[in-house]
């Protein structure tokens, strides 16, 4: 998922130059060859070895289940920005049916995977981790989708989407802020988490971000005409109010990647967990948003933050895949008692 939250972040960049589409391209084709790898790997140790139901149910494993569907998010979205062009008559229903399907899905998988969680497991609230936000991230990032294909689809399609998008947006940024309670009151309580796993800190930025990028896209996306007779004066002011209540959720952002950053710098961990990776999807989100915010006020001082938080970001993202490449190289993960369940 973070291979491709950075394929789309180097296609979304303001400031751009020859090649960057192309290496973007790129980044969104490994992403396609990760995913197949890893997935044709995660189904041949299970029909192999069984345990799939017991991964899934897995007090902390099974919280890692929703990244699979996030990874999906980033591929659709993915499609759009690299394929769509030149699109056939027949890709704007194609990305449709997707959206309707990737809706789908996910809301089964918020409504299932929190019910076992409730009915289930027994979590303290002093050990609250912000993966416990994990289920619903799936369904927040439908309104990242919606924002991203609705300007493409005919308004016949594009309002369902758009109105879609910002349903479950707001549902799982509700789920979010619910769970925010219980994180900041953990903090308060008991601390910040062991230094092995403050990475995992930075989930938090994630639903502001993702939540200000697809606000902000959906207004853009808006046709100019539908049945409901919505005019371009009506668009702008919906445009207005989605731009301020971005910056809002910009800020919040801000502030949980600052609390993130500094207790991750005050005790970095010593081992390669997968919660590193935490520092590469939700920040991308967090620079995505500044990015869509530069556009929207036509600021060049802001689009100059975003290209250096991009900047930023790829260098994350290399320096989290060497770590890990050289965790699985040293057996310190994906062996025998020494993967998340075993924590």
């Amino acid at each position: 998922m973070s291979t491709g939250g950075l394929a789309l972040l180097l296609g979304s960049q303001p400031n751009t130059f020859d090649g960057l589409q192309e290496i973007g391209l790129a980044v969104y084709a490994f992403n396609l060859l990760l995913f197949a790898v890893v997935s044709s790997l995660m189904a041949t140790r299970f029909l192999m070895h069984g345990g799939l139901v017991d991964s899934l149910r897995h007090e902390r494993e099974g919280l890692f289940f929703p990244t699979f569907w996030l990874t999906i998010a980033t591929i659709i979205t993915g499609l759009h920005k690299y394929f769509g062009s030149n699109p056939t008559e027949s890709y704007p229903l194609a990305l449709e049916v997707l959206f309707w399907l990737y809706c789908a899905c996910t809301l089964v998988v918020a409504v299932a995977q929190y019910s076992f969680v409730f009915t289930s497991v027994s979590y303290r609230l002093q050990t609250m981790m912000p993966s416990w936000i994990l289920p619903a991230f799936p369904i927040m990032l439908s309104g990242t989708i919606a924002s991203v294909i609705a300007a493409d689809q005919p308004p016949r399609a594009a309002i369902p989407i758009i109105t879609a998008g910002v349903t479950f947006q707001g549902l799982g940024f509700s789920i979010s802020c619910m769970m925010y309670a219980h994180y900041i009151g953990r903090l308060m309580e008991s601390g910040l988490p062991d230094r092995e796993h403050r990475p995992g800190m930075f989930i938090c930025v994630g639903p502001p971000s993702f939540t200000a990028l697809a606000l902000v896209g959906m207004a853009q996306g808006l046709p100019a005409t539908s049945n409901g007779g919505l005019d371009a004066q009506d668009r702008r002011v919906l445009e207005l109010l989605a731009i301020a209540a971005a910056a809002f959720l910009w800020a919040l952002s801000l502030w949980f990647f600052c609390i993130a950053a500094v207790a991750v710098l005050r005790e970095p961990p010593t081992a390669f967990h997968l919660s590193w990776w935490a520092m590469v999807f939700p920040n991308t989100g967090f620079t995505m948003a500044t990015i869509a915010l530069s556009t929207a006020l036509d600021s060049a001082g802001i689009k100059g933050v975003g290209s250096a938080m991009s900047v930023c970001i790829v260098c994350m993202w290399g320096f989290v895949f060497v770590y890990h490449a050289r965790a699985v190289w040293r057996q310190e993960i994906m062996f025998p008692g020494k993967d998340e369940d075993a924590h």
